[in-house]
């Protein structure tokens, strides 16, 4: 079943030189329980599409479509931005809580459903915690299950790892692989690295230099159980697609250098 659709869509800027092509004309489809990575140069257009996707912004021309209507921002739609965004004052199960209350879940009920969420992205025992309290890789975990708290149809994440060390990266990256594997969540999640995209992927769309364009459509054929994560990253098939996106990537740079 397809959840997501853009048809024809381009977008673009308005500034003191003139109008600015930031995307398109891109035809893109999200399927129901799809993991798709986008990745791409530098104003490729890939946070312009999480936007349309997320209905904060209209196409120029063209439609967006999710669930057959046009995009609401809040409706069906969940966001995780680069940086957490969190309340800082309030506790960390008052950050979720309170995207429960948003999300008109019964008062009563939200206490439950607050463990239930801190508990799926490995948080359950800090919830009393202040924000300041907890460390940056938790603070975005925070931010995944505040933007889980209204049962998306539709994951959107932008870089959210970016800010991240190493180590802490990657263990997110784990954890929000299996997470979308368990409850069949639909993901369309944006980044710079190559090697994160074939990771999380089921699909990979590397998009061209602006206005961005579908340079490689690439679904990931990568076992999602019954592995180990490093067993996963070391393994030749790993290599073997990471080098097929990288080469996607570079090509598209090399054409805007041309």
């Amino acid at each position: 079943m397809t959840l997501a659709d853009l048809t024809g869509a381009e977008h673009g800027y308005r500034t003191k030189a003139g109008a600015v092509p930031a995307l398109g004309p891109l035809d893109l489809h999200v399927a129901e329980g799809e993991f798709l990575v986008v990745v791409g140069p530098s104003g490729s257009g890939k946070s312009t599409l999480l936007r349309l996707l997320a209905g904060f912004e209209h196409p120029t021309t063209g439609e967006v479509r999710l669930l057959g209507h046009p995009p609401v921002p809040g409706r069906d739609v969940g966001v995780v931005f680069q940086q957490p965004r969190l309340f800082p004052w309030r506790t960390v199960s008052g950050n979720v809580t309170a995207a429960l209350r948003w999300a008109n879940v019964p008062k009563n009920d939200r206490p439950a459903h607050t463990a239930r969420l801190l508990a799926s992205v490995g948080l359950g025992e800090l919830g009393e915690r202040r924000t300041w309290e907890i460390s940056g890789g938790q603070q975005q975990r925070v931010a995944i299950a505040r933007a889980l708290a209204a049962r998306p149809r539709l994951l959107l994440m932008d870089e959210p790892f970016a800010a991240l060390d190493a180590l802490t990266r990657e263990r997110l990256q784990e954890d929000v692989r299996a997470l979308s594997d368990e409850d069949g969540k639909s993901v369309v999640f944006v980044t710079h690295s190559v090697d994160e995209a074939v990771f999380l992927a089921s699909r990979v769309v590397v998009l061209s230099d602006r206005p961005g364009r579908v340079a490689l459509d690439l679904p990931i054929d990568l076992p999602r159980s019954g592995v180990s994560a490093d067993d996963l990253r070391g393994s030749a098939q790993f290599a073997a697609l990471r080098g097929e996106v990288a080469a996607a990537v570079r090509a598209t740079v090399r054409a805007t250098v041309s």
